[in-house]
């Protein structure tokens, strides 16, 4: 039972025991529209003694003749039929178990249900479905179209040359306000190192900026992002105590690059001690942990897959 009635189509019925009792078999409303076809509701008052509906209402769901579909058509549905019940005011729902899909095709265009409801029950007003002589029939219809549309999840941990090393020399000579590292290529995407020697907005002559930056970024459509974790890092080419920070970031057409404007600061990095300029070389590195890509499903590729 629910309270909502049909969302399609409900066909009600006046004066039912005159059909009942009357020689007709069954009964059809008009047509209706639903999914780009049009279809029928087709009644057994008094069941369907062809198949097994003797003693019940029989109540199917018909592919209309208007349609005029191809050699070799099949649609598939999912569809749920209604019998209002008047005295609670809800609708009592009827549909296969566990939402099993049904086949309409040439040789089968009228699908439903033998044995819908007993006579000795719709018959009784004190059940509340049929009162005052009126009854009200309904129908819910979703058409399964295959659109060929979908998505590709891929997740990788520790992607194939997913370590990048950018060696930068004549660090302190550096004029220009950033630097950019040539292309890697990590999880079938290319990348760079961006670096602001002196800093960059707020932290200039404060710390030094990295950043990861997407370098094909335009190849995402319909909003789709690509979700990654990295380690942005300066080696320490004395001890090995390298300086280092986690990022994540949904890359995107909008989102370019991320990382850390006040990544370390810039007397620490030009303390010779510390190990982090040497001979006015300064090592940068990323490293990408993990990768979260989205694509269209016609790219190729399972719909959930991961690499390890």
């Amino acid at each position: 039972m629910r309270d909502l009635p049909p969302a399609h189509y409900t066909f009600k019925i006046e004066n039912f025991s005159l059909l009942s009792n009357s020689k007709v078999d069954n009964i059809e409303s008009g047509d209706f529209e639903v999914g780009s076809y049009k279809w029928r509701l087709c009644l057994h008052p008094n069941g369907n003694k062809k198949s097994n509906g003797d003693g019940h209402i029989s109540l199917y769901l018909a592919f209309s003749k208007a349609n005029a579909p191809p050699i070799g058509w099949e649609v598939n549905v999912d569809f749920k039929l209604f019998v209002y019940n008047q005295t609670h005011d809800k609708y009592l729902t009827i549909q296969d178990a566990n939402g099993r899909v049904r086949r309409f095709h040439g040789m089968k265009t009228k699908l439903g249900f033998d044995q819908l409801l007993p006579l000795t029950l719709f018959n009784d007003e004190s059940k509340g479905y049929l009162i005052d002589d009126c009854c009200i029939f309904g129908v819910e219809i979703f058409v399964i179209k295959h659109t060929s549309k979908g998505e590709c999840l891929s997740l990788m941990k520790q992607p194939v040359n997913g370590r990048f090393t950018w060696r930068i020399p004549n660090f302190s000579a550096l004029q220009q306000i950033s630097c950019k590292s040539g292309e890697f290529s990590a999880g079938g995407h290319k990348w760079a190192l961006v670096v602001y020697p002196k800093g960059n907005s707020s932290e200039k002559g404060k710390s030094l900026s990295i950043y990861l930056f997407l370098e094909d970024r335009e190849v995402f459509s319909s909003g789709r992002t690509m979700y990654a974790e990295f380690t942005l890092r300066v080696r320490d080419q004395l001890f090995k105590k390298h300086f280092e920070k986690k990022a994540n970031c949904h890359f995107s057409n909008s989102i370019k690059n991320w990382g850390h404007l006040d990544f370390m600061s810039l007397d620490e990095l030009n303390t010779p001690a510390m190990g982090f300029l040497v001979n006015n070389t300064v090592e940068v590195e990323a490293e990408i942990h993990f990768m979260m890509v989205v694509k269209e499903l016609s790219e190729g590729g399972p719909i959930i897959g991961v690499k390890t």
